[in-house]
């Protein structure tokens, strides 16, 4: 399989506009899905469903299928060793957040919440009748990020009862390894604390020295107290197809969510069921040769960053497709909103993640796209 990655011009992807790319002369850097189209395994078994006009409501073979396919696939990719009866289906990761919220977690307890983080994290919960408490990370002087235990630990200390975890990182793009996540463990056991586990990057590490690690799969502590959720949506780029998948790993919490289980099947779409059987089965060879393109965006990315933005800091990342450029240095008070302007580059302000005056870009994009939107960025800077 040989994707032609040069293909998906802005041109192309205006031809059949999405919220990415909706708005004419304007470079899409900002919502998180790919420019690269969708994996043939996955559009061939949609296709299929289309085609016979089979788009009622899902079999209860086709869920058995997706659930056994996520299972498998962590089983395959990262060594844990589910159940496909853990494996829930629903509509998305927010989706799977708020089924957390409402039935896993007790009425108004707070969030503990590393930032920056996924825009939704930070007021989510809060709609739900659950305060964020924010803990600022550590960034080392290369721009790595690092959580801050001692503030996750105040935290929980000042009534945090649930963690939000995103890994890999959105927008960070850190991939956090087995020592990380036994240390935030430690943390959260020590005061009887829950993880919410958002992996739905997991198929996304860039950096080969890494590897994902699932946090209920790191030992017993981790699997007792983490609810995890997955989906295709990022890897596969499929995000609206609407299936997500809620992975369950204790006994206690599997018994506490099998009477509303149903009904949250109910929210994943039938193309989406049979799509997640389609990528995490058939759908390895497409991914692969997506994260080896995007492991070269990375790389690229910093050498343009290094000539066209000075004064922008960029540390590149482990997983995901998202850069978080440091643009504190910049004369804008709101970098991202210039660059909209000025540019007809969209990016993320970093304030929606709870950094101000830092950037988010997604460089899942063709190389001579994301060449213009540099040079572009570049140009309205000097």
């Amino acid at each position: 399989m040989t994707i032609d990655f040069d293909s998906f011009t802005p041109d192309a992807l205006r031809r059949h506009p999405t919220e990415k790319w909706c708005e004419p002369d304007v470079i899409g850097a900002g919502v998180a899905e790919m420019d690269f189209g969708v994996a043939p395994e996955v559009a061939a078994a949609v296709r299929t469903a289309v085609d016979a006009g089979a788009l009622a409501y899902p079999t209860p073979r086709q869920e058995e299928a997706a659930r056994a396919a996520c299972a498998g696939w962590f089983g395959r990719t990262t060594g844990w060793e589910i159940g496909p009866g853990r494996v829930h289906l629903t509509a998305d990761v927010l989706t799977a957040l708020t089924l957390v919220l409402d039935h896993l977690v007790p009425a108004g307890a707070p969030v503990v919440l590393p930032v920056p983080n996924y825009m939704p994290f930070l007021s989510l919960p809060e709609l739900f009748g659950h305060p964020v408490l924010r803990v600022p990370g550590i960034t080392d002087a290369a721009g790595r990020y690092t959580m801050d235990l001692d503030g996750i630990d105040a935290a929980f200390r000042a009534g945090g009862r649930l963690l939000i975890l995103c890994n890999p990182h959105n927008p960070v793009g850190r991939v956090y390894d087995r020592a990380e996540l036994l240390a935030l463990a430690a943390v959260v056991d020590a005061n009887g604390g829950r993880v919410f586990s958002d992996e739905i990057h997991a198929p996304l590490v860039l950096d080969p020295t890494r590897r994902h690690v699932p946090y209920a799969a790191v030992d017993d502590v981790t699997a007792g107290h983490a609810i995890t959720a997955a989906a295709i949506s990022k890897g596969w780029n499929v995000p609206g197809l609407k299936c997500a998948q809620l992975i369950i790993s204790n006994d206690a919490d599997a018994a506490r969510f099998a009477p509303v289980a149903r009904f949250a099947a109910h929210q994943a779409s039938t193309p989406g069921i049979i799509a997640t059987a389609a990528a995490y089965d058939d759908g390895g060879p497409w991914l692969a040769e997506v994260v080896e393109y995007l492991r070269g965006n990375a790389a690229h990315l910093g050498d343009l960053v290094r000539r066209q933005l000075p004064g922008v800091g960029y540390w590149q990342p482990e997983g995901t497709y998202l850069a978080w450029l440091d643009t504190r240095g910049l004369a804008p008070e709101d970098p991202s909103r210039f660059f909209a302007d000025h540019a007809r580059v969209l990016t993320t302000n970093g304030a929606a993640c709870g950094a101000p005056r830092f950037t988010r870009f997604n460089f899942a994009m063709a190389r001579p796209t994301l060449d213009q939107a540099l040079a572009r960025m570049g140009e309205v800077l000097r």
